[in-house]
């Protein structure tokens, strides 16, 4: 009796203490990374350590620890480790896990997206000039990152008035038979229908190498002498046409170009924290030109400081990035020496991490910050905005307190073909793209265009799926888990939202507020009706802040479906018949259709013709024909 009083008198950091200690008799006193998990099985946090059996033996002591690392203990229920050779490994397989697993007490780098390219081609006779995202697989040359898509686009725009090379695909560029728009505004020198010779446009395709590796004077100068020259021989038109690129030469650079001596590449990564929350600026140095920023916003407790942030930020940014030789920060990081490390044994090459204290780098880095304390400023103008509509809300449906998570739904289809659902998810952030979910109807015995029944599978299957993997409404912080809204709003009136109640009386749902938002008489944005079971339709004053809120949530779930039906559409009508013949992939559908035109003339071609088609056997061949002519 004496040992369970004792037990039931235990606090929840001494619980959890003494799961943290049965493990300590078994730790190496080695490098290596430990997991905190929580009863449900969840990642509390990860870590790492230059001595495991010292470092998690930390967590039982209670004197001297913060609040988040009592709250911490106390939810740990067991934990996991991976010994590594050294501190380094232990770092990088660290940060690895961290983007992998998204622990709830972690620093956590929320925005994941790859860095656009320029990608100048090396697998055509003819190179092309693009934008690039994703995994550099493809053979040619890349230039960047560039901080956004909007910076990559913004330069090739003025870049292809300087380099006149081709953007086009290379099925577009097999098949023009006359220079396209790109060419008549100067844009694109048409090699497509022999408008220049192999030869000036390899010399084009390397002077825009050189200068986007950063040789823009000498080519600078190589266009003024070739102007001079043209303008000597009386050639004013060729003359006209090397002006107005270095005209297009001067715009680049007055925008990108920096004056620091001695620079190739360096990353500017700067933090600006303020009520409890952060911003990280990262500016992208290459070849002397300034690629554009970006702002980040990691996800932490208000007790972490600027610094350990971007330690945190740092090892995340560059897990799955090309890492520059030069890191400059804003603050000096505790463990920057085993930073270096890491990402030098990472990346193959020396890097260094310095926080420049004078001159022009001392220069671009204050710029950095100053640019961290603008972006957070708006973000917390934004989100001090977002959290009184939520209040307002909450008080309009009366609940207890705000949302956290609204989902909002509406379905589109055109004459009941290319049926799809959409859901758009809002929050204290604002809207939350990346819990957009679109659903492609399955239900073959609904009749078309019958909206009801397009909602209620809609629902079904979300509301099926947050039963079975999160019963327990445990899904916020648990990383993969999806998590429950506090509302559910449909795009519709009475008929959609009496079929998303039928849904949710079969699955059990009964703590979900729902409500459904109708347009108005003759559609008009201001005199929507509102919907909740159980209540009278009501409607808001025309020019109340939360109708605006509302509608705002409603027209981005209209806009979200829109777009997700004629992408649906777009990939219907592009579909070939070829695609549906056993056998045939990418390359033999490409070799038909150069032989034949379309897939019209592969129908109408005979079993002899098909036979002679590079890739394609008698046996294939015979597949093909059977397929078209298989009702004779």
């Amino acid at each position: 009796m004496k040992e369970s009083h004792e037990q039931l008198s235990e606090s929840p950091f001494q619980t959890g203490a003494a799961v943290i200690s049965r493990f300590l008799k078994t730790l190496p006193s080695s490098p290596g990374v430990y997991r905190m998990i929580d009863a449900q099985e969840n990642i509390l946090y990860v870590g790492k350590a230059k001595n495991l059996k010292k470092r998690v033996s930390s967590y039982t002591k209670s004197v001297g620890q913060s609040t988040r690392i009592m709250r911490m203990v106390s939810l740990t229920r067991s934990m996991e480790f991976v010994s590594t050779h050294t501190e380094v490994e232990a770092l990088l397989l660290e940060a690895n896990l961290i983007k992998k697993l998204k622990p709830r007490y972690n620093i956590i780098l929320r925005d994941d997206k790859s860095f656009p390219y320029i990608l100048i081609t090396g697998d055509h006779d003819w190179p092309q000039i693009t934008k690039h995202r994703g995994s550099r697989s493809r053979k040619g040359e890349y230039f960047g990152p560039f901080a956004s898509a909007g910076a990559v686009n913004e330069t090739l725009a003025a870049f292809q008035r300087l380099f006149p090379l081709r953007s086009c695909s290379d099925s577009d560029f097999q098949n023009r038979t006359r220079p396209c728009l790109q060419y008549q505004i100067k844009r694109c020198s048409a090699p497509c229908v022999g408008r220049i010779s192999p030869e000036d446009y390899a010399t084009i395709v390397e002077e825009a190498r050189a200068f986007l590796s950063g040789k823009s004077h000498a080519i600078q100068e190589r266009l003024a002498e070739r102007m001079q020259q043209a303008s000597d021989d009386l050639d004013f038109e060729q003359a006209a046409v090397f002006r107005d690129r270095l005209k297009a030469m001067a715009h680049i650079q007055s925008r990108q170009s920096i004056n620091l001596d001695n620079v190739d590449e360096a990353d500017i990564i700067a933090a600006h924290q303020e009520g409890g929350q952060t911003c990280v600026q990262t500016f992208f140095i290459r070849s002397g030109q300034n690629l554009g920023n970006r702002a980040h916003y990691p996800a932490h407790t208000k007790e972490d400081e600027p610094a350990d942030i971007l330690a945190a930020f740092i090892g995340q940014f560059y897990d799955s990035r090309p890492i520059p030789r030069q890191i400059w920060v804003s603050h000096e990081l505790k463990e920057a020496e085993l930073l270096k490390e890491a990402l030098s044994v990472a990346s193959g090459h020396k890097v260094e991490i310095t926080s420049p204290r004078r001159g022009g780098r001392r220069e671009m880095l204050d710029h950095a910050i100053l640019n961290a304390k603008g972006a957070l400023a708006r973000r917390m103008a934004e989100n001090a905005s977002q959290k009184r509509s939520l209040e307002a809300v909450g008080a309009l449906f009366q609940m207890e307190s705000p949302p956290k998570r609204i989902e909002v739904y509406d379905n589109s289809h055109i004459s009941g073909t290319n049926q799809v659902g959409a859901m758009i998810v809002a929050g204290p952030d604002g809207f939350e793209k990346k819990a957009y979910r679109k659903f492609n109807i399955k239900d073959k015995s609904l009749a078309p265009g019958d909206d009801y029944g397009m909602m209620r599978e809609v629902l079904t299957r979300r509301f099926s799926r947050l039963l079975r993997e999160d019963p327990d409404r445990i899904g916020e912080g648990s990383g993969s888990r999806e998590q429950w809204p506090d509302i559910v709003l449909i795009d519709g009136g009475l008929g959609q939202l009496g079929a998303a109640e039928d849904v949710f009386r079969e699955l059990g749902v009964r703590d979900v507020i729902l409500a459904g938002i109708a347009k108005g008489p003759d559609r008009n944005a201001g005199r929507e009706r509102f919907f909740v079971p159980g209540k009278a339709p009501f409607s808001l004053p025309e020019k109340d802040p939360t109708l605006y809120f509302l509608q705002r949530l409603r027209d981005e779930v209209h806009n979200y479906a829109i777009t997700t039906h004629r992408a649906k559409r777009s990939s219907a009508i592009r579909r070939s018949p070829l695609d549906e013949i056993p056998g045939i992939g990418g390359k033999r559908k490409k070799a038909l259709l150069n032989r034949f035109g379309s897939a019209k003339g592969v129908e109408q071609a005979a079993l002899a013709d098909l036979e002679k088609v590079e890739g394609i056997s008698k046996t294939l061949a015979r597949t093909i024909f059977d397929f078209f002519h298989e009702e004779n």
